[in-house]
């Protein structure tokens, strides 16, 4: 089968050997798969990173290299660095399909079963994946895979929302607009809040407000002040931050724009140096959204599918994935808009490339061959 797999920095397809499922996962023939911009490339980065900066900036693994080469002598030590140099890695955590085979104690799925699919350590790139059950979920209705094969960015996008504790009337500020940030803003409007975008991008600005944002700021129109006006001079009940940044700017300008005793949450990745002053007088909270929700980074949770009771944790990473397709196939959030490029997973050197470059798309797509077979399962 094909894959998407990145050496030095390269990301290619490649011919690998089909996977095979354990207990508790079912095997999907992909349909759609989902490109994260932000994560996906800053994975292909680091795997171009040349050793010496890696090993300023991770002295633990030098310490590690040491410790080999006093136990098993240089050459071991060595061996052990041009390995992990010229390794290949796999990349991809969001996508759609069918499923072709079930594990034991898969009891709610079936062969034949449409499907999206989260998770770094399963929804790669690639014709087939094996995904363990609670990181699947039934795709509803005739929602579509392209649709579909978001799951995981969806889910991102939800949990930030619900850290938020939106309610009825209330009006947010998301600060950026790539995917994340489209899609929390319809989220939101769902919720019933009015939302106010910002974005140094004014072509991403235009789209949210054709899918219902409420007001689009660029930030050289220092018309912040917009913020205020809207909120009869109170300032934002919340602010999600869904950019991607060094910049210490955006958390600072975010606590700004807050009324007193808001909120701010982070979902992307910004820099932190926090200023006191501008969040102390105001008592904002601030918050941080971790991936998916309840249940990401436990392992007894996703590998070994434990869940948590609903009556204790109403939103795992599970039930919000499953959610977020319900509010896709019922018209609330509208995905076909969003999606400006589409690549065969042989083109995948060209997609990467797309994605990196000046003008990348919004939200791209790889797309796999279609057959009527749900039941062959690969050799």
């Amino acid at each position: 089968m094909k894959q998407v797999l990145i050496k030095k920095g390269i990301p290619y397809a490649s011919e690998v050997p089909a996977p095979q499922i354990e207990d508790g996962e079912v095997l999907v023939r992909l349909q759609a798969s989902c490109l994260s911009i932000g994560t996906e490339l800053s994975g292909i980065r680091g795997s171009a990173v040349p050793i010496w900066k890696k090993a300023i900036s991770q002295p633990e693994k030098v310490l590690t290299v040491m410790q080999i080469a006093r136990d098993n002598g240089i050459k071991k030590a060595l061996g052990v660095v041009k390995e992990k140099k010229e390794a290949e890695y796999v990349t991809g955590y969001s996508a759609s399909g069918v499923v072709i085979a079930i594990g034991a104690d898969i009891i709610d799925l079936a062969v034949g079963d449409r499907v999206a699919c989260a998770g770094a350590q399963y929804s790669h790139h690639a014709e087939y994946i094996r995904v363990a059950r609670n990181l699947c979920v039934p795709i509803p209705g005739d929602l579509d895979f392209e649709a579909a094969s978001t799951i995981t960015l969806g889910a991102i996008a939800l949990q930030g929302v619900r850290r938020s504790l939106p309610t009825l009337g209330e009006t947010f500020v998301v600060v950026g607009l790539g995917i994340l940030g489209q899609l929390s803003a319809q989220i939101l409007r769902a919720n019933g809040c009015r939302v106010i975008g910002v974005d140094t991008n004014r072509t991403r600005i235009e789209k949210a407000m054709t899918l219902g944002m409420d007001y689009g700021l660029h930030p050289d129109d220092n018309d912040f002040d917009t913020v205020a006006r809207m909120t009869d001079g109170f300032g934002a009940d919340s602010v999600i931050i869904t950019a991607a940044t060094p910049s210490d700017e955006v958390v600072s300008s975010a606590f700004k724009m807050c009324r007193k005793k808001g909120r701010v949450v982070l979902v992307g990745d910004v820099g932190l140096n926090l200023n006191r002053a501008d969040f102390y007088t105001k008592e904002i909270d601030f918050l941080i959204s971790s991936s998916y929700g309840p249940g990401r980074y436990d392992q007894s949770y996703e590998e070994q599918g434990l869940d948590y009771p609903i009556g204790y944790v109403r939103w795992t990473e599970n039930r919000n994935m499953s959610e977020y397709l319900r509010l896709i196939d019922e018209g609330k959030i509208h995905i076909t808009p969003l999606v400006t490029a589409r690549y065969p997973i042989e083109k995948a050197t060209a997609a990467y490339e797309a994605i990196s470059g000046k003008d990348k798309p919004l939200l791209a797509l790889f797309n796999y061959p279609s057959t009527d077979n749900t039941s062959a399962i690969p050799a």
